[in-house]
């Protein structure tokens, strides 16, 4: 990490462009960008050497966005891609038992809550269909409800489970083998 890597630094450039523009839709440049820029980062983030960010809103946001988005990007098909996962989701309910997500944007609270919908816990999908409902972000509120269904349904997103080494149940694979499959 250099030594201008800060919180602020890091919602810049999720909030930007290029990054903004493919939140949603990356490519092998941007996963390259961030991995060239913030694989150092991450992996202080992930050993705990940042956890002195977790005392500000701006501080949790950025933690979630290095925990839960970044490795996303930098790994991609990996399994490594969902190592902090959890931590992430941690950095969010610290942030919400704190009330920061009452002092961020709109925009801003859908990165903080991203790690609830990310997870595989059905209290975590819970917990993020609420966030969503609660703040009226309704886009992100429908593909939370989408994710928790998934869970709800599976125990599990069926999507990762060739990247994780999990054997597919018979009805995983014909989910998968759907129309209506989540692909990640």
């Amino acid at each position: 990490m250099t030594m201008t890597t800060t919180p602020q630094t890091i919602i810049h450039f999720w909030y930007t462009p290029p990054l903004s523009e493919h939140w949603f839709n990356s490519t092998p440049e941007i996963d390259a960008l961030i991995r060239a820029h913030y694989e150092e980062v991450w992996q202080q983030a992930a050993a705990g050497q940042l956890d002195s960010w977790r005392d500000t809103p701006e501080g949790c946001l950025a933690l979630c966005i290095i925990l839960d988005q970044f490795p996303l990007n930098m790994f991609r098909g990996q399994a490594k891609s969902f190592a902090t996962e959890q931590q992430a989701v941690q950095v969010t309910k610290h942030a919400l038992a704190q009330q920061f997500d009452e002092q961020l944007t709109a925009e801003q609270r859908i990165f903080l809550y991203m790690p609830l919908m990310h997870s595989e816990h059905l209290a975590d999908q819970a917990l993020s269909v609420q966030c969503f409902a609660r703040t009226g972000l309704d886009g992100n509120l429908h593909f939370a409800k989408h994710h928790q269904a998934i869970v709800e349904r599976f125990g599990r997103f069926p999507h990762r489970n060739a990247i994780l080494g999990r054997t597919n149940t018979p009805a995983e694979l014909d989910y998968l083998n759907s129309p209506e499959a989540f692909k990640g």
